[in-house]
């Protein structure tokens, strides 16, 4: 198993729940956390246990972000008028790796992290290996032609697990997808409860 797959695994463990809904989550079988002590009684968690919880899920979910990154995107989000948890929410939805990964051009967040590194993503026909990269409403994302045949590619477009949402518009033939609007936390398919209104809790305390 490889450290990426570990670690995806172990957040699941750790966070008792199947945070991508996937069929393969250590969660499916043992939904206690990971170690000797991990079927221990649970004492009640505090305020700030509860916040740090929901930050390290919603973190741990885009995949490999820094600390650094998600506090900056929290800032950006608390700049911007309006609520603040719908903006962050709506800002790692615009990632352009989470548009990737959204658009079922690859099975996983990490996946879709490695696949934009590794340049075989368009936007608006220009190559971009940045995941961070912001898209806006209107932007067209592709995958370039020469790894359209990608076993990875094929297996994820093949796949029912996942439904793609309506904030993107994807072409499956032609392995585009347009960024209708950001979207609402409500409109984001995530297969647990995501609480973004605690991570403002706990950035703001």
């Amino acid at each position: 198993m490889t450290k990426r797959h570990s670690a995806k695994y172990k957040l699941d463990r750790r966070m008792g729940e199947n945070i991508w809904g996937r069929a393969k989550s250590p969660v499916n079988q043992r939904s206690y956390g990971p170690g000797q002590h991990g079927q221990r009684r649970k004492s009640k968690v505090s305020d700030f246990g509860l916040q740090l919880r929901a930050k390290q899920k919603l973190k741990g979910y885009y995949g490999s972000l820094t600390e650094k990154q998600f506090s900056r995107t929290y800032t950006e989000a608390a700049r911007r008028k309006g609520n603040t948890s719908e903006n962050l929410i709506a800002l790692l939805e615009s990632r352009l790796d989470a548009v990737v990964y959204r658009a079922k051009f690859v099975p996983t967040v990490f996946a879709a992290r490695q696949f934009v590194n590794h340049g075989h993503v368009l936007v608006n026909g220009k190559r971009v290996n940045i995941p961070s990269y912001r898209v806006k409403a209107g932007d067209v994302v592709e995958v370039r032609e020469r790894s359209r045949n990608m076993a990875l590619v094929l297996e994820a477009m093949a796949s029912g697990e996942r439904e793609v949402p309506d904030y993107i518009e994807v072409d499956a033939k032609g392995l585009s997808a347009k960024f209708i609007r950001a979207p609402e936390l409500a409109e984001v398919p995530y297969p647990v409860k995501m609480e973004p209104n605690l991570v403002v809790e706990f950035y703001a305390s």
